[in-house]
């Protein structure tokens, strides 16, 4: 697969997608088959082995593109952001009406009945995806969910604007390899997830966002500029604050740049590869 990302290519010797015919080599071609996460958060995972290494997380609605199934994984390629890797075949279901509203919060519980006082079925992160079926007073029912309080939810396609502000109700969210919900994140996931509730998509590891985004020189950084090392990523909160989703911490944490440019040069990390701006 020369000149093709592995990551973001659903592509192997064996198979490869349809719409790849003539630019990668594979034994067989098939046209993938679109399936919906129909759990609070599917891992996307190395191998069909639910101990194999996750390399990203999928989130309730979102898509996901199977290609093959194997040992009850279904390997295929995630809509959000393309990677491609393993999901377990129970945490994926037929499409349903298109998604409605998404959660505009860090997160929030879907009740069985719409009472606060009702058994939550189920903690939902900022940007799952819902179709609404039904209201009653301050509730939203979701398809395949429960009841929500309608103000933590917002149309598809209305997007918040402070993606800083968005990053920072993560702080203290402990730190996940590979992940993007909630409660546990990694580093390009908190810079993943804040832009895409400003209704922005971007790549989703270091090296990806990296290239993504236009270089600026140091002295021009400001808040919500993203500086860079080997394998991390933080957003500024100001010239001089990051807040990042490290394994130092093992949190979203927010500390004085200077502080973690000295840390990660001492452990042998390297210095600063880059400044970015969304």
């Amino acid at each position: 697969m020369s000149g093709f990302d592995p990551r973001v290519t659903l592509a192997r010797p064996d198979l490869a997608d349809l719409d790849l015919q003539g630019l990668v080599a594979a034994e067989r071609y098939a046209a993938p088959t679109v399936r919906r996460v129909a759990v609070p958060t599917a891992a996307l995972r190395k191998a069909p082995d639910p101990r194999a290494e996750q390399w990203d997380q999928l989130l309730f609605g979102e898509l996901f593109r199977v290609l093959d199934v194997q040992d009850g994984f279904a390997w295929g390629q995630a809509g959000r952001d393309g990677y491609v890797g393993f999901v377990a075949q129970a945490e994926l279901a037929a499409l349903g009406e298109p998604a409605t509203h998404q959660v505009a919060v860090p997160r929030t519980y879907a009740f069985g009945e719409p009472n606060i006082k009702a058994r939550p079925a189920g903690l939902y992160s900022l940007n799952a995806l819902t179709t609404i079926e039904a209201t009653e007073g301050r509730f939203a029912k979701g398809e395949g969910t429960g009841w929500f309080v309608a103000a933590h939810l917002a149309p598809v396609g209305v997007a918040l604007t402070d993606y800083v502000a968005v990053a920072e109700g993560y702080l203290g969210a402990p730190y996940q390899w590979g992940g993007r919900e909630s409660l546990g994140l990694d580093c390009s996931g908190l810079v993943q997830q804040a832009l895409a509730a400003c209704g922005r998509a971007i790549p989703r590891d270091t090296d990806m966002q990296l290239a993504f985004f236009a270089s600026i020189a140091e002295a021009e950084r400001r808040r919500g500029d993203l500086v860079f090392w080997k394998g991390h990523v933080a957003i500024l909160l100001d010239p001089d604050t990051i807040l990042h989703a490290n394994a130092h911490h093992m949190a979203v944490a927010a500390e004085p740049l200077a502080e973690a440019i000295a840390r990660v040069e001492a452990a042998g990390g390297g210095g600063v590869t880059g400044w970015r701006r969304p």
